[in-house]
C-alpha cells in the first residue's frame, strides 16, 4: 500500500518524536491505575465500553513491546455496587467509603477477581499471552489492616512485598492487580484502588504512576474546567488537600500521588481514561496530557 506523501511524513514525524521517550523510559516500571468512567463503562467484552477497554489494552501492549514495564492496578467500585443491588443488598457509605461486612467482602472478591480482573486480563491477552491476573492477597503482595473498625473489612495498606510483581516483570509479563489485601492471619480486606496503586508504585520505585480517571485531570476549582492544572507541585497538591479544594475520588488520588512522590516515584499523572490512547499521549509525546505532579 502506498501512502500519500503527507500522511507518510506525519507518521514518520510521530515515530521520530516518540524515539527519545522510548529511549528514556525503556526498562522503567510504569504503574497504571485503571478505573473511573473507563472501567465502569467496560461492562462486558461486548458492552458499550469495549472500545475503551480495547484502546487501553492497545496502549499497554505497545508500552510492553517497546521495553517499558507496565503494571496495571484496578478497582471496581461501581461493579461491586451493581452486583450488591442485584443481590438485594443496598450499598452503604460513610465519608465516601463503602461499609463492608463479610457478605459485601465476598461480593467484592467475586467482582474484583472473578469479573473485572478477568476482563482486563482478557483484553490485554488479545495481543498475546502476556498478562497475568492476581490480587493483593496473592503471594503476600499487599499486607493490609483495618482502616476503621466501623467500616468493617475496608482495609489500608500496611506493606507491599513486590517479589511476585518483580518475578512477573522479569519474565516480560504484565501484572494486573485486583485491590484486595490480607493481614497476617489471612483476613481479607477491600482497599481503595488509588491507595494500592500508590503503594505498589512506591514499592517498585516506579518511574511513573498514572491514574486514569473520569475527569481530564486535577482542577484548582473542582467545578471549573478552565482551572485544570497541567502541572502541580507536591506542596501545591498537599495545599489543595488541606484547604478542601479537592473532593470525592480525587482525594485518594491526590494523597497517593503526594505520598508516592515523597517516597521515590519520579512523576505522577492524572489523565482522562475516556480519552483514547491517553497513556501514550502522556508518555511518548512532548505535549503530554492531563495533570503532572512534580517535585517541589
Amino acid at each position: 500500500m502506498t501512502w500519500p506523501d503527507d500522511v507518510a511524513r506525519a507518521k514518520v514525524r510521530v515515530l521520530v518524536e516518540a524515539l527519545p521517550y522510548i529511549r528514556m523510559f525503556r526498562g522503567k516500571v510504569v504503574v497504571i491505575k485503571y478505573g473511573g468512567a473507563a472501567l465502569e463503562a467496560s461492562g462486558t467484552a461486548a458492552g458499550p465500553g469495549a472500545a475503551t477497554l480495547a484502546s487501553f489494552a492497545d496502549d499497554i501492549a505497545l508500552l510492553r513491546s517497546i521495553g517499558i514495564c507496565p503494571v496495571v492496578v484496578h478497582g471496581g467500585g461501581p461493579q461491586i455496587g451493581d452486583l450488591m443491588r442485584r443481590l438485594g443488598k443496598e450499598p452503604e457509605f460513610r465519608d465516601g467509603l463503602r461499609v463492608t461486612d463479610a457478605e459485601t467482602l465476598e461480593i467484592a472478591r467475586m467482582v474484583l477477581v472473578g469479573k473485572v480482573n478477568r476482563e482486563v486480563v482478557g483484553a490485554l491477552n488479545a495481543h498475546g499471552p502476556h498478562a497475568v491476573g492476581l490480587s493483593g492477597e496473592d503471594a503476600g503482595l499487599v499486607l493490609a489492616g483495618p482502616l476503621d473498625p466501623t467500616l468493617g473489612f475496608v482495609g489500608e495498606v500496611v506493606a507491599v512485598d513486590p517479589a511476585i510483581i518483580n518475578k512477573l516483570l522479569s519474565e516480560d509479563l504484565v501484572p494486573v492487580i485486583a485491590t484486595l489485601g490480607a493481614d497476617a492471619a489471612g483476613q481479607s480486606y477491600n482497599i481503595n484502588a488509588d491507595t494500592v496503586a500508590g503503594a505498589v508504585a512506591e514499592a517498585l520505585h516506579a518511574e511513573k504512576l498514572i491514574f486514569l480517571s473520569d475527569v481530564e485531570g486535577i482542577r484548582r476549582r473542582e467545578q471549573d474546567p478552565d482551572s485544570l492544572l497541567e502541572r502541580v507541585s507536591i506542596s501545591e497538591l498537599e495545599g489543595l488537600l488541606e484547604t478542601g479544594g479537592l473532593s470525592g475520588g480525587m482525594i485518594p488520588k491526590a494523597r497517593a500521588a503526594a505520598r508516592a512522590m515523597r517516597h521515590g516515584v519520579a512523576s505522577v499523572h492524572v489523565l482522562d481514561g475516556r480519552v483514547r490512547h491517553a497513556i501514550l499521549l502522556e508518555i511518548l509525546t512532548p505535549e503530554g496530557a492531563g495533570t503532572m505532579v512534580v517535585a517541589g
